[in-house]
């Protein structure tokens, strides 16, 4: 069970700010909103909370922005609200190291249902689709991976990733040389029974920027064509 967390809720439209915030506090979270981007930053900034719900069509400093400078900084969980077609800027919300997003209109469970998803796999200790072996954490030459502290660390410098990254990383290093699909992926890692593959690209593609030598030529996380992505162990006998 996952424990509750405070939320903010960044959106100009006060009657979606109320039913998200009712919805979120039935489950015992601690909410607060906002209805402008400048004021989303300082009160992320000055009081952080554990979840961020953030529409992206915000007056002055727009969603996307409020992401990218909070990304600068902050590895807190953010859940998209994007408006219905609205891909571009969905895709450019995920560039930017959003962790999940909902379409309006939405239903206020679904999106409850996402923030405590996300909440969970933040909070680590351990995604139960990738249990720590026993012999400890994950390594594979430079790069190790501790699904217990919920950490990954290249040639001893911590990574900078966001909850659906980790996720992402833990779960293709704990299956090597084992090929997936986008929808397998979305499943296994995202939770979701159905969904648009294009988020696991985004991620995959984010990854491939912290972890690889050159994104454009990777070597870890390798593409099978006409089916998804792979997992290449850089050093002979990895593992935990």
């Amino acid at each position: 069970m996952t424990a509750p967390g405070r939320i903010l809720v960044v959106d100009d439209d006060p009657t979606v700010a109320e039913v998200v915030a009712r919805y979120l506090a039935r489950d015992g979270h601690e909410v607060t909103c906002v209805a402008d981007g400048r004021t989303a930053l300082r009160r992320a900034l000055d009081h952080p909370p554990d979840l961020i719900v953030l529409d992206l069509m915000l007056p002055g400093v727009g969603g996307l922005e409020v992401c990218r400078r909070l990304r600068a900084s902050s590895a807190v969980p953010i859940v998209m609200l994007t408006a219905l077609g609205a891909e571009t800027d969905r895709l450019a919300g995920l560039e930017l190291g959003a962790d999940d997003y909902v379409t309006k209109p939405f239903s206020p469970r679904e999106l409850a249902l996402r923030v405590k998803s996300v909440l969970r796999r933040a909070r680590g200790p351990a995604v139960p689709s990738v249990p720590a072996g026993p012999g400890g954490p994950w390594r594979d030459g430079g790069l190790v991976v501790d699904a217990a502290a919920h950490e990954a660390v290249l040639d001893g410098a911590p990574l900078a990733l966001t909850a659906r990254e980790f996720d992402l990383l833990a779960f293709l290093v704990r299956h090597p040389r084992r090929a997936f699909t986008r929808d397998d992926l979305l499943k296994q890692v995202w939770d979701w029974s159905f969904g648009d593959a294009s988020t696991v690209t985004v991620h995959v593609r984010r990854l491939r920027e912290k972890i690889e030598d050159d994104p454009t030529a990777p070597r870890r996380i390798v593409t099978v064509w006409g089916v998804g992505y792979r997992y290449e162990p850089a050093a002979e006998g990895a593992g935990a």
